[in-house]
Order: C-alpha cells, then structure tokens, then sequence
C-alpha cells in the first residue's frame, strides 16, 4: 500500500467516526433523550455575595443546582431549569428578547420556560421566586 493510499483510507475512516458519532449525538432527542431536571428546589440566594452579583442588573443571570435565574428587563426574578430539553446544553437568558435560548442548536423558550422555536421537544420546567430584602429565594 502506498503512503498516499493509506492516507485516504485513513482520512475516510475518521470521517467515518466523527459522523457516527455526530449523528449518535443528534438523535438523542429522537430517542426520548430528556436531561436530567431538578424536581425538589429550594435554595436561597444572598444578592450581596459576589457570586450572585449578575442578578443585580436586568438581564443577569446565574447558574445553580441545575437552574438558571435571571432578572427580567421588568426587574423580577425568573427561574428555570438550567438544561436544555433537546440535548442538555445550558440555555442562557437573552434579555432583549425576553427569552432563554440554547446556544447549541438555537432551540428558543420564553421566559416561563415554553418551547417558542426550534429543536427542543418540551418545555424547561420553572420554579417560584420570592425576595425579601437581599436573600431571593427559588423554590419548586
């Protein structure tokens, strides 16, 4: 075998391999793929810890045992969970759009979680918030 044949095979045998693998990982949503969603949430937020400190400004938000919390353009707190239901990727807050969108495979939700466009297959499920001086709490 030449070393210009070998090469071919072997460039077509990794292509082989990264499109199996990228067709496995596209079909998860077909097969029921559903990632993993806190049911029980309670957690307690100090707005003045600077770890919290996105939730300070409109359109901040922060990740938290498997939820995403955000400050609407209105000044409230939303909460959904963090994982996106067409392949598990952590949506974002989009603030402008008053949206939560993956980043992934463009799959859009408003804010109280609702598929509005793209891949995702179900709703991202949302979770109550209450704030009392600096402590915002998000519970199920």
């Amino acid at each position: 075998m030449e070393r210009k044949e070998f090469l071919s095979l072997l460039g077509l045998g990794t292509a082989g391999i990264f499109s199996a693998a990228c067709l496995g990982a596209c079909s998860k949503a077909a097969s029921g793929y559903t990632p993993p969603v806190p049911t029980v949430v309670d957690v307690t937020l100090d707005l003045a810890l600077p770890a919290n400190a996105a939730l300070n400004s409109i359109g901040g938000y922060i990740y938290t045992n498997g939820v995403i919390v955000a400050k609407t353009k209105a000044g409230s707190y939303i909460a959904v969970s963090q994982d996106c239901t067409h392949q598990g990727v952590s949506v974002q807050y989009q603030v402008a759009n008053q949206q939560f969108y993956c980043p992934s495979h463009g799959a859009i939700f408003s804010e109280t979680g609702s598929v509005t466009g793209g891949p995702a297959p179900t709703a991202l499920k949302q979770y109550k918030t209450s704030l009392t001086n600096n402590m915002l709490r998000v519970y199920s």
